[in-house]
């Protein structure tokens, strides 16, 4: 099992910024992609960026050249820094690790912070 919890949202105006922990309960870097998705009101859940076990970071391209994805392997912590903010980045943000083997898929969700970007 892995537990996964985020913190660093709130309320900022357009064009501000702020940074998003996920702290896993153990030392999975290694084994497991990270990622951060998001889901706004009356829409699907979606991936706004990921990172590989090999440090490889990709993004959706709504946020390229805004966000920053990186990790603390020493502090089992993945960051998002977000920059630039609009208020379509106005929704909840899920940490989530996952690990892919033969036949079984490891998948575990933190339990949300919530981002507001409103004047």
């Amino acid at each position: 099992q892995v537990q996964l919890v985020e913190s660093g949202g709130g309320l900022v105006q357009p064009g501000g910024s702020l940074r998003l922990s996920c702290v896993a309960s153990r030392s999975i870097f290694a084994s497991y992609a990270m990622g951060w998705y998001r889901q706004a009101p009356g829409k699907q859940r979606e991936l706004v960026a990921a990172i590989t076990t090999a440090n490889s970071p990709n993004y959706v391209d709504s946020v390229k050249g805004r966000f920053t994805i990186s990790r603390d392997n020493a502090k089992n912590t993945i960051y998002l820094q977000m920059n630039s903010l609009k208020p379509d980045d106005t929704a909840v943000y899920y940490c989530n690790a996952k690990k892919v083997m033969p036949g079984i898929t490891y998948n575990y969700w933190g339990q949300g912070t919530q981002v507001t970007v409103s004047s």
